[in-house]
């Protein structure tokens, strides 16, 4: 089992570390957080291989971490020759017996472990050409990939191949699997676990006798016809349309998989795509250590990712699997205990979490975790009518709904904010709380005290003698605005606050909806204005 992928300059990785789960490992991450560059990274350390091709061979500027290369360019204008930046992917495996030979200290981190890992770094054979390359620093935009060599090392400082890797990796994502192929490899494993070389003949015969019948269809016979009568416009030769009988276009070859009467590639995406994966995953999975699966909810209902996840949680069953995902369902369906939370710096494993944040994230429906994880921003509010209104003011002040910018505005119900900061704390999550002050401003920043150290966390807590918001939003507008906005005609601030308060959420409705100029609370303005 993989303990550890440690990641320098690859892509959107400048200084990545990755703890694994040594069963399921659900990767749940923002778009561009790089999800697929962990899944790629860990296959090509496991295999030399990227894109299906040796390393050697897709070697590019764009493998190369942007800022790392950005850092070189400006350090060869500056100050003039520079090393340019190497990509290293490592990976850690359970120091066992029988991996002695790859143990070492050869690694980014010091630590004595069993290992493999992926360096790609300038080759001091061109050492000439680069000097050549750099003399006029102005005109380099890209890191010089031509000049690189890419190195297969075990953390005992020897090299490795494919044969001395003890894991096997498959990385399977559906929108890259080519249909016919993988349909080929499933027929072709059915064809030769169930046909008698007998029978085997007798196919070869039965195909081969094909051409026969076909060239006596009528239709076929006029065409051929034709073709003889243009015998030396064409060719000097018998020009005529037959069935390819040569080897290359054996029986085997021609089968096509059919569902239901329809020929695969007519079936829906859906389907294509569960498809995809289970034929990869029949193909795969019986030599395979650690299996890598890219997003599998592409284009399926509900009904079809309850079938899928459970086939790869029964055809993984005691391998090491990696799975990405922005789908809830998966990450209820594969366990909780399973999430890891990615960032750009790292992946936070869940249970490495407070317990308390572990246990509330199992209780809680539907797995708001999500929610915060996928969003550029957050804001935590403390009930539905706060939701409401909170979206209100980020549309005046930014002339758009939060969504438009990434920003999710989530009900936490009231104390269980702390359990979200929980989550937005490894991840460097932008977070706004908004609460009331519940007759003590003071208290209630207590309570965040040990998030405030963190600048991506704000809390925006409601200020004066109003305790909630509806008080709030009452002194802010004035009972005239309110009576508007409301369709009502209260002629004393009480009647109207009671009618408020009895129908929160109609109010905050009414508020969210009018036309009419509302001002906001002041800590709700600062909480919406990043």
């Amino acid at each position: 089992m993989l303990k550890k992928i440690f990641i320098k300059n690859y892509k959107v990785f400048r200084n990545f570390t990755l703890d694994l789960n040594p069963g399921m490992n659900v990767i749940v991450g923002d778009n561009d957080v790089g999800k697929s560059n962990v899944l790629e990274a860990l296959n090509l350390a496991l295999t030399g291989r990227l894109n299906g091709a040796t390393i050697a061979n897709e070697l590019s500027p764009f493998l190369v971490n942007q800022h790392a290369t950005r850092e070189y360019i400006a350090a060869l204008r500056v100050r003039g020759p520079a090393v340019p930046p190497e990509v290293l992917i490592e990976v850690y495996f359970d120091d066992t017996e029988d991996l002695a030979a790859l143990k070492g200290d050869n690694n980014s981190l010091r630590e004595p472990a069993p290992g493999v890992k992926m360096r790609i770094a300038f080759n001091d054979d061109f050492v000439d050409e680069y000097a050549a390359y750099i003399t006029d620093p102005q005109r380099i935009a890209w890191v010089p990939t031509e000049y690189y060599q890419a190195q297969w090392l075990s953390f005992a400082g020897s090299a490795v191949t494919q044969r001395g890797v003890p894991a096997r990796a498959s990385l399977i994502d559906a929108t890259a699997i080519k249909l016919q192929s993988g349909a080929d490899a499933y027929l072709q494993s059915i064809i030769g676990a169930n046909l008698a070389a007998r029978e085997r003949v007798e196919l070869t015969r039965s195909y081969r006798s094909l051409r026969e019948t076909f060239a006596e269809i009528d239709a076929v016979r006029d065409i051929n016809t034709k073709l003889a009568g243009d015998r030396g416009d064409i060719s000097d030769r018998d020009l005529t349309l037959s069935i390819d009988i040569s080897q290359r276009a054996s029986w085997e070859r021609n089968l096509v998989p059919h569902l239901d009467e329809l020929p695969f590639q007519y079936v829906g995406k859906g389907e294509q795509s569960r498809l995809k994966i289970l034929l990869a995953l029949n193909e795969k999975i019986p030599e395979t250590h650690v299996v890598l699966v890219e997003e599998p909810e592409n284009h399926l209902s509900f009904t079809s990712l309850n079938q899928l996840v459970d086939k790869i949680s029964q055809k993984c069953e005691g391998k090491q699997v990696l799975v990405t995902t922005h789908s809830a369902y998966i990450l209820n369906k594969l366990g909780l205990d399973e999430l890891i939370l990615l960032s750009a710096s790292g992946g936070r494993r869940i249970v490495d979490l407070p317990s308390s944040t572990v246990d509330y994230f199992k209780k809680l429906s539907g797995y708001d975790t999500l929610r915060l994880v996928l969003a550029k921003r957050a804001i935590l509010v403390e009930g539905p009518s706060d939701e409401l209104v909170v979206m209100r003011a980020y549309l005046d002040a930014h002339g758009k709904m939060p969504i438009a910018d990434g920003a999710d505005i989530i009900n936490v119900r009231g104390l269980s904010a702390a359990r979200f900061l929980d989550l937005a704390v490894p991840l460097r999550k932008p977070v706004a709380v908004v609460n009331d002050n519940d007759g003590d401003a003071g208290k209630m920043a207590e309570r965040y005290a040990d998030y405030t150290a963190h600048d991506f966390i704000s809390i925006h807590i409601g200020t004066g003698e109003q305790n909630a918001l509806e008080p709030q939003m009452l002194a802010a507008n004035g009972r005239q605005r309110l009576n508007e906005v409301l369709g009502k005609s209260y002629t004393s601030d009480e009647e109207l606050l009671d009618h408020m308060i009895a129908n929160k959420t109609t109010t905050a409705l009414a508020i969210f909806e009018t036309s009419y100029p509302i001002t906001m609370p002041e800590y709700i303005r600062d909480a919406v204005a990043h």
